[in-house]
């Protein structure tokens, strides 16, 4: 199989998570409770015994920097773990990212690239795809799974031979001919990969991007297979996708576990357990470490730190670190980031209903917003964080916000 080198791609602004990720890029994201988004392709890379690993930032790259500075202490070999910043600039594309890595790349002695995004949940054995890259004599080996119909035009619609070739990929057609979609995983073989990327760096109209224009243009005159991936993935690229992922964790049991011999790797924070008081009750729902529970907690996932007061109820919700609800509130349907204080007496987010798959009514609070006492805000609303007052008569506050007003 020769030197393996995973280049995982976590420099996006995730512009569709919207005020989520206005603070920090997509992949160091909260997810389910004490995990971090990167986790997921970061623990598949060890367990799969791929032990040099570098991971290309870009976009709030510092924050991002830091905290992968923590897991590779924790968790990686000395010297195997790198972080990547751009050369030039920003990244124009993922195959841009790739094409500013190509000395790098060459430096390492690598036979085979394989690149990964970092934004994706799902556990996989990288060894089983580069096994099958091997055995077709694949140029590139692309990662491919089932998603509903309703979903595929969110991603490159792949169609192949009944040996697994690559006939076609359409990159997010408005219409999709199928289901089959292309996971963002690529193994290639190094020296085709140099060369395609050089290629497509000479051409000036390029968007750099390997869905858009590696992939399909490889399709036409090299060897491109497709592996299908049988098992658990999501791709939380919208903010009600990533609302979706988190409440599986919730209620009934997920179909995706985070223990067993495949677990995922994070940097751990030192806090005490949860404490539920005597007034806590909790039903359906995820509690990470650090939490105090004096309310009610029903279908939710809450991330380290966060602290329930009395008589306060928190329904169908997302969490994030160190957020408060205060004596008598309401919380229904939100998500929360991090260091969010909701006032005494105060109901955000109430009413709505969910349907998977579909348009969800989500409130959305953006980091260290603070709720004042007797204060109502209903379903749909994003507040941003900052301070000044808000207009929620439209359901949307498009300006930094500081929540004013009273029941």
């Amino acid at each position: 199989m020769g030197k393996v080198l995973a280049l995982i791609l976590a420099g996006g602004r995730g512009k569709r998570m919207d005020i989520l990720c206005c603070e920090r890029p997509k992949p160091v994201l909260p997810f389910a409770g004490r995990f971090r988004v990167i986790d997921f392709s970061l623990s598949n890379c060890l367990h799969s015994g791929i032990e040099n690993i570098s991971i290309l930032t870009d976009y709030q790259r510092s924050s991002m920097s830091d905290y992968l500075a923590q897991w590779g202490f924790i968790n990686a070999r000395p010297g195997n773990f790198h972080i990547l910043e751009p050369g030039n600039g920003s990244y124009r594309g993922t195959a841009d990212a790739v094409y500013q890595t190509l000395d790098y790349l060459q430096k390492r002695n690598a036979d085979t690239a394989l690149i990964l995004s970092g934004d994706h949940i799902y556990k996989m054995d990288y060894r089983r795809m580069l096994a099958f890259h091997n055995q077709v004599g694949a140029d590139v080996t692309v990662g491919v799974v089932s998603v509903p119909a309703e979903e595929a035009h969110r991603f490159g619609i792949v169609t192949t031979e009944a040996n697994g070739r690559v006939v076609n990929f359409v990159e997010k057609p408005k219409i999709p001919q199928s289901n089959l979609v292309s996971m963002g995983i690529y193994v290639f073989n190094v020296p085709v990969l140099s060369d395609r990327l050089i290629e497509n760096a000479a051409m000036p109209d390029s968007p750099r991007d390997f869905g858009h224009d590696i992939i399909p243009q490889m399709v036409t005159r090299d060897k491109v297979f497709a592996y299908k991936f049988e098992d658990y993935w999501q791709d939380i690229g919208t903010t009600e996708a990533y609302y979706n992922a988190n409440m599986e964790f919730s209620g009934k049991p997920s179909s995706f576990s985070m223990n067993g011999k495949w677990t995922v790797l994070t940097v751990e924070k030192d806090l005490p357990p949860a404490v539920i008081t005597a007034q806590g009750a909790i039903r359906n729902s995820l509690i990470s470490p650090g939490c105090m529970i004096k309310g009610r907690v029903e279908n939710s996932v809450l991330s380290p730190g966060v602290r329930i007061e009395a008589r306060a109820t928190v329904k169908n919700s997302v969490l994030m670190d160190n957020v408060i609800v205060g004596y008598h509130g309401v919380v229904d349907r939100c998500i929360l980031d991090e260091d969010v204080k909701i006032g005494e007496f105060s109901y955000i987010g109430f009413g709505g209903t969910l349907f998977y798959g579909h348009r969800c009514d989500v409130t959305v609070l953006g980091k260290n917003v603070t709720v004042p006492s007797r204060t109502a805000i209903g379903r749909s609303c994003k507040i941003f964080p900052g301070a000044g007052p808000a207009n929620f008569n439209a359901g949307v506050v498009p300006s930094e916000a500081i929540i004013s007003g009273g029941l």
